[in-house]
C-alpha cells in the first residue's frame, strides 16, 4: 500500500482530469471519486435500486442505467433530496476509495475528488493539490464541455467550496488558466516534491 496519499481537487471545469492524467503518466496510482461514484450506482447495485425507489422510474434510462441529468436536476433544486442522496452514496464511495488506496503500490497514491475539501474525504489524504482557475474560465469551459446552461453550472459551482476555501486547504496550488504545457510543467514540479515527501 502507498503510505502517502495525495488529494487532487478543483472546481468544476478547472482541469483536474488533465492534471490527474499527467500524474498517472509518472506511474502514480490514481482513483477518481467521480468514477467511484458512478460505479456504486451501476445497474445491479443496491444504491441504484434505492434511488429509483425514492425518485421514481424517470431517474432511470431505457437501458436501466442512472439518468444523471435527471437526477442532477432533482437534487440541485431540492436540498432535502440532495442530503438524502449524499447520506446514501458517500459511505459507499468512501469505502470504494479506501479499498483502492489500500491496494495502491506507487510511491504515493492520488485521490482525485471535486468535493475533497467539502466532504470528509479530506481526512483520507496527507497532502492536498488544488487546480485553480478564475470562475469565468470555469463557467466557459464547463458550458463548452457539457453543453449545460450557465445557470446550472453556477448552481453546481455554488454547491462546491469557494476558490478561497480550496486554496486555504492546499499544500500545492496549480494555476491552470494558461495552456496544457504550463499545467504539465507545474504537475511535474509538484510530483518531484511529492516523491521527496513520500520518502520522508
Amino acid at each position: 500500500m502507498s503510505d502517502f496519499i495525495v488529494g487532487l481537487t478543483g472546481g468544476i471545469g478547472s482541469g483536474k482530469s488533465a492534471a490527474a492524467a499527467r500524474f498517472t503518466e509518472h506511474g502514480i496510482a490514481a482513483i477518481d471519486a467521480d468514477v467511484a461514484a458512478r460505479e456504486v450506482v451501476e445497474p445491479g447495485q443496491p444504491a441504484l435500486a434505492a434511488i429509483a425507489e425514492r425518485f421514481g422510474p424517470d431517474v432511470l434510462l431505457a437501458n436501466g442505467e442512472l439518468n444523471r441529468a435527471k437526477l442532477r436536476e432533482i437534487i440541485f433544486n431540492n436540498a432535502e433530496h440532495k442530503t438524502w442522496l449524499e447520506s446514501l452514496l458517500h459511505p459507499l464511495i468512501r469505502q470504494r476509495i479506501a479499498d483502492f488506496l489500500q491496494a495502491a503500490t506507487s510511491p504515493y497514491a492520488l485521490l482525485v475528488s471535486p468535493l475533497l475539501v467539502e466532504s470528509n474525504q479530506k481526512e483520507m489524504v496527507d497532502n492536498v493539490v488544488v487546480v485553480d482557475v478564475p470562475e469565468a474560465i470555469q463557467l466557459e469551459r464547463t458550458m463548452a464541455r457539457d453543453g449545460n446552461t450557465e445557470q446550472l453550472v453556477r448552481n453546481i459551482m455554488a454547491a462546491q467550496a469557494t476558490r478561497e476555501q480550496r486554496s486555504a486547504a492546499a499544500n500545492f496550488v496549480i494555476d491552470n488558466s494558461a495552456d496544457l504545457a504550463s499545467l504539465y510543467l507545474q504537475v511535474d514540479d509538484i510530483h518531484r516534491q511529492l516523491l521527496l515527501l513520500a520518502e520522508a
